[in-house]
């Protein structure tokens, strides 16, 4: 949403500016334009970026916490099919 809506205010602006602008001027607003939103699509692909690897980071962490619960509740369960329990 945040680059539809520097779009939509890079496209205003030159507008805008097209109105009492020369032509060498017009190109230099576009370049200046183009420029803006390109840096801001670098930026929003770094946050995407980011996200995605602090999600897969978390997905990662809660894999290892299953399967160490995993294998300890199987531990527990043979020590308590072959009569080692704490409780015995």
């Amino acid at each position: 949403m945040r680059i539809t809506t520097t779009l939509a205010i890079a496209v205003g602006l030159a507008a805008l500016a097209a109105c009492n602008n020369s032509a060498q001027e017009n190109k230099a607003d576009n370049i200046e334009a183009n420029a803006e939103n390109t840096a801001d699509m670098i930026e929003a692909n770094g946050a995407n970026a980011a996200e995605n690897i602090e999600a897969n980071a978390q997905n990662a962490a809660s894999e290892v916490r299953e399967a160490g619960e995993n294998k300890a509740d199987a531990a527990r369960n043979a020590a308590d099919a072959d009569g080692n329990n704490a409780d015995n």
